[in-house]
């Protein structure tokens, strides 16, 4: 059973439950209350939603690398080197069963497929590229601070 605490969805904490009172496990007294926010809470989490899209290994990279054009799995798979078939494959077939990839089978002789964004898939590219900015300041700033800790 699902519970809301704040304004998203969350599974149920022993620990969130108590407002104050006694700790679950030492049944000592706990210190401050939980306070109820002020903020009223959306119907759902629409940050949950958009992230729930993306969840399981590997997803915002096979998004990112379907940015540019349609690709083959193989094509995929040499593009993400660390990542194993069978993991790809489920990668894949997730995201197309969540609306944001398509797969096209093509006439050839041995079988192939080809996936691509779907118009959803593609209104995820700037969050996508959001996160790979600060991804990359990140680095920076630790290459950076190691070059520093090294003198």
């Amino acid at each position: 059973m699902l519970a809301t605490h704040g304004y998203c969805w969350i599974p149920p904490n022993p620990w969130l439950r108590l407002k104050s009172g006694n700790h679950p496990v030492t049944g000592t007294t706990m210190g401050l209350p939980v306070r109820k926010s002020k903020v009223e809470p959306p119907p759902a989490c629409p940050l949950s939603e958009v992230l729930g899209l993306l969840r399981g290994a590997w997803a915002p990279n096979v998004v990112w690398l379907l940015s540019g054009e349609p690709r083959r799995f193989g094509e995929l798979r040499h593009d993400l080197p660390r990542i194993s078939a069978r993991v790809l494959s489920a990668r894949l077939r997730e995201l197309e069963s969540r609306g944001l990839v398509t797969r096209h089978v093509l006439d050839t002789s041995p079988p192939s497929a080809e996936y691509a964004l779907t118009s959803l898939g593609r209104e995820l590219l700037p969050a996508i590229n959001a996160l790979a900015s600060v991804g990359r300041k990140l680095i920076d700033e630790w290459d950076m601070h190691s070059r520093v800790t090294r003198r």
